[in-house]
């Protein structure tokens, strides 16, 4: 017989006192900690303890005694649902000492090394609006909020387009206007959905994999283009024809209409063949006057406006002279590498991506760039020993690795390249703090300026100088 599930308790009056991580806010009840999303310091509330472990528990509000004087209106009808933006009911303000203070932490905590006194993070100059990429899936599961459920209206369409409701991948919440970016995004996606819907076409099944469409994506630049790619899990010529020639009409302004045929398991799409339909099969982007070329499956930092920020950061920790060969690590389209071309020697750029890479590459040409080289492959394989003998020992080594930082090997080969100095540019102050210590052997900390690049979410960029003992 299964065992019966124990009851876990209510609690009244829980003051929340804190900031977490994942944008999650933190009590303290007797000697347990506890988790709670979408409240803030200050707020007092009635507790529902939802799990619980050892040495922390986790729970949500059922009521809220008082609300705390720091808690601003959240501006999202999806807010508390969808997932995202769990920090716009936080004064702006507030959002960035607690970023500051997360950068500190995790250094100092993590890292366990000396530090030098910590800049005050660069915010956004936008905080609405500032996404330059979107992507929202199509399922034929729609997620009913509890308002919905309450109101005893019968849902026989259960369509949507938007975005996964947090641990269920086979549930969509259908999203009517997303705050993230450019208004067109809000305006295409409904468009897309009220056709589809209209025109009975098919929406993904995510649990059991079938229907016609699966996800869309957006991207929009500075420059004004607008890339939007269409991706159908089933083959039906007509259907995505009419499709992609209605969004065409409707929106002139699309300067790339790409669309995929993406039968596999998972969403990703870059061992996918991408198709043009209309226009370019890229956008541009545009940086003191460089201009840097976009395609459907290119990274390029989400916050146009506050990448430029950022790479200026890193461009004057680096402090080049015009003599130096540079090392741009996790390179992406080249963007960093280029825009540092013009004050170094040589700049050399390695990537993963190959198509990014390609991209890179034409990005130099385009810009009449000539002292670049890029190299496409995993950055263990490729940065070796052997690879510096040949192609020379870096004066500065600027490096942007992906969320889980840079593999040991990464760290081993920087530590025998031994340049003068690191520009350290991370999307996660935990893993960075990690790399931080092992590269302590050679380097200390001369400077750390965090900036801020997603606006009401617990993100933060931070940039670090190291320069060799």
């Amino acid at each position: 017989m299964a065992r019966k599930k124990k009851d876990l308790p209510l609690i009244e009056n829980v003051v929340i006192t804190g900031i977490a991580a994942e944008g999650k806010a933190i009590a303290k009840i007797d000697d347990m900690v506890v988790f709670i999303p979408y409240v803030v310091p200050g707020d007092i509330i009635d507790l529902q303890i939802t799990r619980k472990k050892n040495s922390y528990a986790e729970g949500r509000p059922v009521r809220f005694v008082s609300y705390s004087p720091d808690r601003t209106e959240a501006f999202c009808e999806h807010f508390g649902i969808c997932g995202g933006c769990k920090w716009q009911i936080l004064p702006y303000a507030e959002q960035l000492k607690y970023k500051q203070k997360q950068v500190t932490d995790n250094l100092a905590r993590i890292g366990k090394i000396e530090l030098p006194e910590i800049q005050p993070i660069l915010g956004s100059a936008k905080t609405e609006f500032y996404r330059n990429k979107l992507e929202f899936t199509f399922s034929n599961k729609k997620w009913l909020t509890q308002e919905q459920i309450n109101s005893n209206e019968s849902f026989d369409n259960m369509n949507a387009l938007g975005f996964h409701i947090p641990g269920m991948f086979d549930k969509v919440l259908d999203i009517d206007k997303c705050w993230l970016q450019d208004d067109v995004s809000n305006k295409i996606r409904n468009f897309v959905r009220e056709y589809c819907i209209g025109k009975e076409y098919t929406f993904f099944d995510l649990r059991n994999k079938g229907g016609l469409m699966r996800n869309i994506i957006i991207r929009t630049s500075t420059t004004g283009e607008l890339m939007v790619i269409v991706v159908f899990y089933e083959a039906n010529r007509t259907k995505r024809e009419d499709l992609l020639d209605a969004v065409a009409d409707k929106f002139p302004e699309i300067t790339s209409l790409l669309y995929i045929i993406n039968e596999k398991a998972n969403d990703t799409i870059t061992d996918q063949i991408v198709l043009r339909w209309k226009g370019n099969d890229f956008i541009y982007e545009e940086m003191e006057g460089l201009k840097f070329k976009i395609g459907p499956k290119s990274f390029y930092q989400t916050n146009s406006e506050q990448a430029y920020e950022l790479y200026k950061v890193a461009r004057d920790f680096a402090e080049l002279t015009g003599d130096e060969l540079v090392y741009d690590l996790y390179t992406g389209t080249g963007t960093i590498a280029n825009f540092i071309a013009r004050q170094a020697k040589k700049v050399i750029g390695i990537e993963y991506v190959k198509d990014a890479i390609d991209d890179a590459v034409y990005n130099s040409e385009n810009n009449k760039i000539e002292n670049t080289l890029f190299f496409a492959g995993d950055m263990k394989d490729i940065l070796t020993q052997g690879f510096i003998d040949e192609y020379g020992r870096p004066d500065v080594i600027i490096t942007d690795p992906p969320r889980a930082g840079m593999h040991e090997d990464v760290v081993n080969t920087i530590l025998f390249a031994e340049p003068e100095k690191i520009v350290y540019v991370s999307c996660n102050p935990a893993t960075q703090a990690r790399d931080l210590a092992l590269l302590d052997k050679k380097y200390k900390v001369a400077k750390v300026q965090p900036v801020d690049m997603f606006p009401h979410t617990h993100h933060v960029e931070n940039v670090v100088l190291l320069v060799k003992k």
